[in-house]
């Protein structure tokens, strides 16, 4: 299976407008953005960094 080209990308964005409107677009980008911040934060262990340092 090979990535998607241009065209192909294109017609998803539309879609993806067309599904959820562009006033909410800018806001699922965020939370994407930050669930996958999330992610890589718990995987490199700064999680738990973080909360020990609440807990003193």
């Amino acid at each position: 299976m090979s990535m998607p080209g241009i065209g192909e990308l294109v017609i998803i964005f539309l879609i993806v407008l067309v599904l959820f409107g562009a006033g909410k677009i800018p806001k699922i980008a965020k939370d994407l953005g930050g669930g996958i911040r999330q992610f890589k934060k718990s995987l490199s262990g700064e999680d738990e960094k973080d909360e020990d340092k609440k807990d003193k």
